[in-house]
């Protein structure tokens, strides 16, 4: 019986058992592989400090000659590692895409080196350009919708996503209620309205098909008259979440001047033109704003216009105003001026309309907040209502007012009624340093650093 001879082993332990040689980067085995390309799906990524869900950056790598399991993608923190170190940056995923996410460590501005190797020691780098903002009350519930940081109205577009607009431009953008990130989708209809300066668009309301929008119809900041700020305009949407579309159909512009004319003729009563008059700033309590838009109960041509200034009587603790407008749909694309119904009057405390939302039960819910025009610290409110003229709101819950931007936007009532409902909120934070570097987000150079906050909240 023949026995095996010592020291030698089967071939294949043999072969296993081989030391993994790299390869040399100059050697001819490397240069059958190209070098490395690397790819980010933006250059700049906002988070915030104890997010959930921040945005990610997708990063796409490929190497001739070599298959895409086979590179690996790292990001080191290269500046400030009070903002983000090395170990707060993940990247997953095995082939020609990954994603990058970034833990924010603390507030302000650091740069991300982004680096692919290849196969044969090859390597290519991208920067990224990292901002985080500042942990807030109910972070776990917050989103942030990046790319514009001025939201001022919403509205909702069905499958989980939500039509936003901006009172800093006439886009209106589509996004993903539950997900931080950017719009998947833009309309810019400044060019079809005929207007190029901003609308100011402040508010919005939906029946079937059809969203309506208004700017402000106020003046600008300084008081100075601006005809876009005039402008209703309606659009007709197609599909529905993320395959919304969006389409003008049809603008008024005098909406402003028949509820002036509407208010001279019974008396002034509420200074409409006083407060709109040639150097009159809109946010005062008795200057002339427009934030709220929604239908009356029962009906699809009667809309409230909910004011943020004046208060009536036009003294602070005053009462918030609702005027009816009885052929809102009428007015958009039409030749006919607006008719009024009765005015109604609100006890929100001493606060005014920030916006107003219907659901199909009838249940209004009413987010209140100041009529002055620096009031991110200012208080906030959410009450409920019937949306019937003498009947009065009820406070549902004070609003956070410790973080940055002010509360500006409801895109849907849930049934008030079921335990648990959530009401989501939205911030306008053009206004608000974000970064620690004392520049509004409105005036912050990358649009991938805009942003503004949703956050659920529990009403019942």
């Amino acid at each position: 019986m023949s026995r095996p001879s010592r020291g030698l082993l089967p071939l294949a332990v043999a072969v296993a058992a081989l030391p993994v040689l790299a390869v040399p980067a100059g050697s001819a085995a490397a240069a059958t592989y190209g070098t490395p390309t690397i790819t980010l799906s933006t250059g700049y990524l906002s988070g915030a400090v104890g997010a959930t869900g921040d945005p990610t950056v997708t990063v796409t790598v490929a190497q001739s000659g070599a298959a895409a399991s086979a590179l690996t993608v790292a990001a080191s923190a290269t500046t400030r590692s009070s903002v983000a170190r090395t170990g707060d940056v993940t990247v997953t995923g095995t082939t020609g895409t990954r994603s990058l996410s970034v833990a924010a460590r603390g507030v302000g501005y650091t740069d991300l080196t982004v680096k692919v190797t290849g196969l044969g020691g090859k390597t290519a780098t991208r920067t990224l350009h990292y901002a985080a903002s500042a942990v807030v009350q109910h972070a776990a519930d917050s989103r942030y919708l990046t790319g514009s940081s001025d939201a001022s109205a919403a509205v909702d577009a069905g499958g989980g996503y939500i039509v936003v607009a901006d009172d800093e431009s006439n886009v209106l953008r589509l996004y993903d209620r539950n997900a931080s990130g950017a719009p998947v989708r833009t309309w810019d209809f400044g060019s079809a309205l005929g207007v190029s300066k901003e609308i100011d668009i402040e508010a919005a309301a939906r029946v079937g098909d059809t969203i309506y929008w208004t700017g402000s119809l106020g003046n600008n900041k300084d008081g100075v008259i601006k005809a876009e700020r005039h402008t209703v305009f309606a659009t007709t949407v197609t599909g529905s979440g993320a395959s919304t579309q969006l389409a003008l159909a049809g603008k008024y512009t005098g909406l402003r001047a028949d509820l002036i004319a509407w208010d001279q003729a019974n008396g002034n009563r509420y200074g409409f033109a006083a407060g709109a008059a040639d150097g009159q700033a809109p946010k005062q309590v008795d200057g002339f704003n427009v934030e709220g838009l929604e239908f009356a109960p029962d009906s699809t041509t009667t809309a409230y216009v909910g004011f943020r200034a004046p208060l009536t009587p036009a003294v602070t603790g005053g009462r918030a105003l609702i005027v009816p407008v009885t052929n809102f749909p009428s007015l958009p694309g039409g030749s006919v001026h607006a008719t009024f119904g009765a005015p109604i009057e609100l006890d929100l405390g001493g606060l005014s309309v920030r916006d107003i939302r219907r659901n199909a039960l009838g249940q209004y819910v009413i987010v209140a907040g100041s009529w002055a025009a620096d009031d991110n610290s200012d208080p906030y409110a959410l009450y409920r209502w019937d949306g019937r003229p003498g009947s009065q709101p009820v406070r549902l819950l004070d609003l956070p007012t410790s973080d940055a931007g002010g509360w500006e936007a409801v895109p849907d009532v849930p049934d008030l009624t079921a335990p648990g409902a959530r009401v989501q909120l939205i911030t306008d934070d053009g206004s608000a340093d974000l970064y620690g570097d004392g520049v509004d987000a409105k005036d912050l150079t990358h649009p991938e650093w805009k942003k503004s906050r949703s956050t659920w909240f529990t009403v019942n």
